[in-house]
């Protein structure tokens, strides 16, 4: 089997972030340049019976019998299964699923892929619904790796109001996971990241039942005095340094300038968990994953030689991108659910509360064709403008994007004021009425931007010629 996605994961704990809220964010970039998604609510359920059949490689598993509420975005076409990716669920806990990682030939070579096993398009379905805790995610999941096998390398995060955690299954059953600490953030590009385990810290690493006897079964580890899993596990290719450490490089470059002076964009041995050189706001997040090598000479968007170098963190093909921030304000529990639609470059995040029992239409109806209704094609359709004329509407589309950042601030800090007093069905209706107002300011603040550039597009035309005034 073949990873159908090549994301950028994000991780930020809350000692780390400006609010003290833990983060766990991931562009999900796809192969096709249209990959229609949508934002739902999935509803609890209780007494089923029932089995899951993934449509994409046939995985078989007896669902449990009840299944909490919880966000997700889901792909338009399901024939190759759910792709729900992402969301947060009723318990406060978030997930992502999953950063594309592989695997080197020879621990593949005594621990293949299973074909039917568990892949990304099932595992948020799968997961994200029973979990409790960033911890148990990573025990549940490593329980189905157990009994069905993975199909493919996955790297997966969890987060909780206390705790992240970042998983990475790497062959059929072998994997391992860490907890980031609470002052540091972690990112991820398509390869295999987690260094250095402690089998004696089993409160911050966990692993796969059996994997030191199957590196020492195998003589799989090439350093003489420790254990580090993307040594063992990991590849190091020239693939590898042109598609995937150069990411490392410039999120680390923008949050650690200091420590991470010397680095290269091909450094292979670029430290997993680093520290910020300054409390991470959601809006540096947002810069890291909307971000192409920005003031760089690799910038594709520039005109320098070296532009189409390496691959960068914000691309064309991203179907979607999401930013999870667990909060826990006391009873008022409620994360947000940030999604951006379109290519991060130009698009907005949009903050939706997760504490919901639904979606506005304009993100859980999405039509096959383009429909500017739909936030997925209305998205897609600004983001194809400003690329456009790149020099001529870039300034436009950033103040537009800092005007909306502006504005859902104020939003948040005014619903969390008003939602304080309330409980249950009333906290969830409330919430969920929030969440139309928000999907409706940012529609029509786009549909304004995306008809302004548009009309101004007309002027810009290679067709146009000096005209006489009087013809």
């Amino acid at each position: 089997m073949q990873n159908k996605d090549a994301c950028t994961s994000i991780m930020v704990g809350k000692k780390a972030s400006l609010d003290g809220a833990n983060y766990i964010a991931r562009n999900e970039d796809r192969v096709k340049a249209i990959e229609p998604k949508r934002f739902l609510v999935k509803p609890a359920v209780k007494g089923r019976h029932e089995t899951y059949v993934s449509p994409y490689n046939k995985v078989t598993v007896a669902l449990p019998e009840e299944r909490m509420c919880y966000t997700s975005t889901p792909t338009l076409d399901q024939t190759a299964g759910p792709n729900e990716e992402d969301g947060i669920n009723e318990a406060n806990v978030a997930a992502s699923f999953t950063e594309s990682v592989y695997a080197n030939d020879r621990v593949l070579a005594y621990d293949p892929y299973v074909k039917n096993g568990l892949a990304e398009d099932s595992l948020c379905t799968l997961v994200l619904p029973y979990i409790h805790s960033a911890r148990e995610g990573v025990e549940y999941t490593g329980k189905l790796i157990a009994e069905l096998g993975s199909a493919e390398g996955n790297g997966m995060q969890f987060a909780d109001a206390d705790d992240i955690w970042y998983m990475e299954v790497v062959t059929g059953h072998q994997w391992v996971a860490v907890r980031i600490p609470d002052d540091c953030y972690a990112v991820t590009p398509n390869q295999v990241a987690i260094e250095d385990i402690d089998f004696d810290d089993p409160d911050n690493y966990m692993w796969a039942d059996g994997i030191q006897e199957f590196v020492e079964e195998h003589q799989l580890n090439p350093d003489h005095d420790r254990w580090d899993f993307r040594h063992i596990f990991g590849t190091s290719t020239q693939k590898d340094r042109h598609y995937n450490t150069p990411r490392t490089w410039f999120a680390q470059r923008y949050l650690s300038p200091n420590a991470s002076l010397g680095q290269r964009p091909e450094d292979s041995e670029m430290p997993f968990i680093r520290k910020a050189e300054f409390k991470i706001a959601n809006e540096d997040i947002q810069y890291v994953l909307k971000s192409h090598f920005n003031e760089t000479p690799y910038d594709p968007m520039g005109d320098a030689p070296e532009r189409k170098t390496y691959r960068a963190i914000s691309l064309s093909r991203t179907a979607q991108s999401h930013i999870l921030q667990v909060r826990n304000l006391n009873k008022y529990k409620t994360s947000i659910h940030w999604i951006e639609l379109g290519v991060p470059a130009f698009n907005p995040y949009v903050p939706f509360f997760a504490n919901a029992d639904d979606t506005d239409e304009s993100y859980r109806n999405v039509p096959e064709k383009m429909n500017l209704e739909s936030a997925f094609w209305l998205n897609e359709a600004l983001a194809e403008v400003v690329e456009s004329h790149y020099q001529e509407f870039m300034e436009k589309d950033e103040d537009y994007q800092k005007e909306l950042n502006e504005w859902a601030r104020r939003k948040i800090a005014q619903v969390d004021k008003e939602a304080a007093s309330l409980e249950r069905q009333a906290l969830t209706d409330y919430l969920t009425g929030q969440n139309h107002e928000i999907a409706t300011h940012y529609n029509e603040r786009t549909k304004a931007l995306f008809f302004e550039l548009l009309t101004e597009g007309c002027e810009l035309s290679k067709m146009s010629f000096k005209m006489d005034p009087n013809l």
